[in-house]
């Protein structure tokens, strides 16, 4: 709970202290001594305030603060001596039964009931704070996980767009240089897919419709510089087209295939699949890899894998087989 420790601290003085108190016996001292009965409850809640808000804190500082911390646990036995010190009244002698065994017959009841209070509210004081400051290091430290973490996933887009656009750029070129007639179609739908790039740059999450449009059009632009000799076989199927998903995070593995499973003598089939029920998304691809025996995993790929370590711990199953042969995929993220 985020205010535990104040809900805790609230218990305390309004309820365990005050009962504490009352277990004591007050009555003949609030009675004759008001003044210093109010005295001191002032003090134990001031004790208790200053060790919460200053004495604990310091002890987890640097060492300049841990000493600050250090003189106000002094500071509060003194004072607390000092009140102590304070003679009431004078005792009368103690007459004793034989057998009975006084061990401090100098401290008088009151000032036992004093030190045994100011212990308590040390003592609660002291694990109340040692739990909100263990929770408040607990909650930087996520903090600063979830900055790296971030600081990590912007790193690897930035590597991925001009990735993409080196890869498709050099596609267009080779339809312009033969004078394809697709190259002014494909030229389009790439403007189309930088502006989906330039409006996901500062986006963590886009609609899964967006992901899956972006992906027909790069299919369509790839597959228009294709011969006969490769067949592209994309299927998809959403059933939630709001749910949320990162941007550019599936067409690193489309990208790979056209990169590395088209040839332009031999023939080759790329099957690219997409689904999602009930939050569930399976994303599947397989192509053959040419030139065959082609093994290893390419900067876009690790960095895809890195980034759904970070984004979808515990949430995602990633499994690529490379026989050498055949390149597959599977992917399997819960999204909701």
């Amino acid at each position: 709970m985020k205010h535990l420790a104040l809900y805790i601290d609230l218990a305390f003085c309004l309820i365990v202290l005050p009962i504490m108190v009352a277990l004591s016996p007050i009555e003949r001292w609030v009675h004759y001594f008001t003044s210093y009965m109010v005295l001191a409850g002032i003090w134990l809640y001031l004790v208790y305030i200053i060790n919460r808000a200053f004495t604990i804190p310091f002890l987890f500082g640097d060492r300049k603060s841990k000493t600050g911390g250090v003189l106000l646990i002094v500071g509060s036995i003194t004072v607390t001596f000092i009140l102590s010190g304070i003679q009431l009244y004078t005792p009368k002698p103690f007459i004793f039964d034989e057998g009975i065994v006084r061990h401090l017959p100098h401290i008088l009841q009151y000032q036992q009931a004093l030190w045994t209070l100011f212990m308590i509210v040390e003592a609660f004081s002291f694990a109340v704070g040692l739990l909100a400051q263990t929770n408040t290091q607990k909650a930087r430290i996520r903090s600063a996980e979830a900055e790296r973490d971030r600081a990590e996933i912007e790193l690897y887009k930035a590597q991925i767009k001009p990735h993409f656009m080196f890869n498709t750029l050099n596609s267009l070129y080779g339809l312009f240089l033969t004078e394809n007639k697709n190259a002014l179609p494909s030229l389009e739908k790439f403007i189309s897919m930088m502006r989906y790039i330039h409006t996901s740059a500062n986006r963590d999450l886009v609609p899964l419709s967006e992901e899956t449009e972006y992906i027909r059009e790069y299919v369509d632009v790839q597959s228009l510089r294709l011969n006969d000799k490769t067949k592209v076989v994309l299927n998809i199927d959403i059933h939630n087209a709001g749910l949320m998903i990162p941007p550019m995070l599936l067409v690193t593995f489309v990208e790979n295939c056209f990169k590395h499973g088209v040839s332009p003598v031999q023939s080759s089939c790329i099957l690219i699949g997409l689904s999602e029920d009930d939050g569930n998304l399976l994303f599947a691809t397989s192509n053959r890899i040419f030139p065959a025996k082609r093994i290893g995993e390419h900067m876009g790929i690790e960095n895809c894998r890195k980034r759904l370590g970070l984004l979808y711990p515990g949430n995602h199953e990633l499994i690529i087989n490379n026989n050498g042969d055949i390149y597959n995929v599977s992917l399997k993220i819960r999204l909701k």
